[in-house]
């Protein structure tokens, strides 16, 4: 064991608020004061331990947004255990990929979900399943309400395992990133410091909390900076809107700016006491940005991440934040423009692939040692396999993704899961499935489809079949039909003009 733990937890604990400042503050009795949050995680952290797991196992969570989601992570994080949060739409059937792959020692779920998650894990050979409710209820809670309210926190390496966040490629199936307890910790510290973050901070948390950016940007950050969260189950604008009145900063995706844009209540008098306004996840549109501005007087600061790397850039608190693009390095992380193929730099201001190195970048994929090669140059540098450019100001400009992954609303999706199941739909010849530019949520799911000769298929009949196949966030918003795929020499479908021509459709 290390002699000084490099342990997530005992890094929030230092730097904590007062012991009676609220750390969740809701709407519902589930609100939780820094003292009764850390003592909260120590049951949990107990109950974790009697369920049998251990330092350096996995637990898996698909469970809707709740206090105790919080102190279940950290709870994860005392044991030495790595937390695995996964996407509230996901099927059982994508449930089982997930499982079968990380082989978690406990998996906890919603309650209405309790009797088929245990008969999955049981024909999977999992240790344990538990329910976690959003009331403090599910036997998961039971078990907490139980258990006795100190822990002694397992120390931990910094480059342990504190969780794994599956992620979606172009092809294969989705790949575990592993992320170390100084991946979180070393960029947590750095944007408290980039964006200002202290103990007078109220931030709105609307986001979900299966996802980088709510679950370890926005929670990270407030609870390093010993700041106060006003937790939102999820994204509603009258409830953000009525919360700015008390609140200082607000962390969201495109889609929370347009939907606020559509909202009367948005005014300069309800920004009044706010001091920050952060998009992330996927692109935001330089006409969203502008009309914020116009709107309100702020202008919001766009970042840019990975789930293999936390936060990478971010365009700066004093300064232009400037429209399309997403800034400069973070402190301590290198990013430089290669050419895809070689990796050799490409001349300043070109377009190339986009490359980070530095304490936030991923220990690597799950059981994947080989895709992990792959993914790094000799000297350590990570390949995102996002294109890029950096300006002569020197702010980075994202300007496509050389795997064609789709980001929809800040999830990531990755086309070929989705083609698979179009294609297997009867009267369906093949398909092709792009992300195209959406003032709501980045970018839209778009497939376009080719129909066997004699077979009438429709849009209806394509969404109506990948109901319940796919999750929600992953069926295409608009399905087209054409008599052939653009092809290349190669026989490679040309994405990029299918992209092209179908460029305006949700504008």
């Amino acid at each position: 064991m290390p002699h000084v733990s490099a342990n997530l937890f005992d890094l929030i604990v230092a730097r904590a608020g007062e012991p009676r400042q609220m750390a969740l503050e809701t709407s519902d009795p589930t609100a939780l004061t820094y003292a009764a949050l850390f003592e909260r995680s120590a049951r949990a952290a107990n109950a974790l331990v009697s369920l049998g797991v251990e330092p350096g196992d996995r637990v898996a969570a698909q469970v809707d947004k709740s206090t105790d989601v919080i102190v279940l992570a950290l709870a994860c994080l005392r044991a030495g255990a790595a937390l695995l949060p996964l996407n509230t739409a996901y099927t059982l059937a994508e449930l089982e990929y997930y499982l079968s792959d990380a082989q978690p020692a406990l998996t906890v779920c919603r309650p209405a979900s309790l009797a088929a998650v245990r008969t999955l894990t049981h024909r999977l050979g999992l240790a344990a399943a538990e329910s976690l409710g959003v009331a403090h209820d599910g036997t998961f809670a039971e078990r907490i309400a139980a258990e006795p309210p100190e822990f002694e926190t397992v120390p931990r390496a910094a480059d342990d395992l504190a969780a794994i966040l599956y992620t979606s490629g172009t092809t294969g199936r989705s790949k575990g990133a592993m992320l170390t307890h100084e991946n979180l910790s070393s960029n947590a510290l750095t944007l408290v410091d980039f964006w200002r973050f202290g103990a007078a901070d109220r931030l709105i948390h609307a986001l979900p909390v299966f996802h980088t950016h709510g679950l370890f940007v926005a929670i990270n950050v407030a609870l390093l900076a010993g700041a106060t969260m006003i937790y939102q189950n999820r994204f509603d604008p009258d409830a953000v809107i009525a919360a700015m009145h008390g609140a200082t900063s607000l962390m969201g995706v495109p889609t929370f700016y347009t939907r606020l844009l559509d909202h009367p209540g948005l005014t300069r008098e309800a920004c009044a006491g706010m001091r920050l306004f952060i998009s992330g996840s996927a692109p935001l549109l330089a006409e969203t940005h502008a009309a914020w501005r116009e709107r309100t007087g702020f202008a919001i600061l766009e970042r840019y991440g990975m789930t293999e790397t936390n936060m990478i850039t971010s365009n700066p608190y004093d300064g232009e934040r400037r429209a399309g693009t997403v800034g400069f390095p973070l402190p301590g992380v290198s990013v430089r423009i290669s050419e895809a193929e070689t990796g050799a730099p490409v001349p300043a201001g070109e377009i190339g692939v986009i490359e980070v190195k530095g304490p936030n970048v991923f220990r690597g994929y799950w059981r994947m040692p080989e895709k992990t090669a792959q993914e790094f140059r000799p000297d350590g540098f990570l390949i995102t396999g996002d294109l890029g450019r950096i300006d002569a100001d020197g702010y980075i400009h994202i300007v496509g993704r050389a795997k064609d992954l789709v980001i929809s609303g800040g999830f990531n999706v990755y086309p070929k899961e989705v083609e698979g199941e179009i294609d297997a739909i009867d009267g369906v010849l093949e398909s092709a499935v792009i992300g195209l530019a959406h003032p709501d949520f980045g970018e839209g799911v778009t497939a376009v489809v080719v129909t066997r000769p004699g077979a009438t298929v429709t849009e209806a009949a394509v969404l109506s079949a990948l109901d319940g196949r796919l999750a929600k966030f992953k069926a295409p918003k608009r399905v087209f039909f054409v008599d052939a795929l653009p092809r290349n020499s190669m026989g490679k479908v040309q994405k990029a003009l299918l992209r092209e021509t179908y460029k305006d459709t949700y504008r």
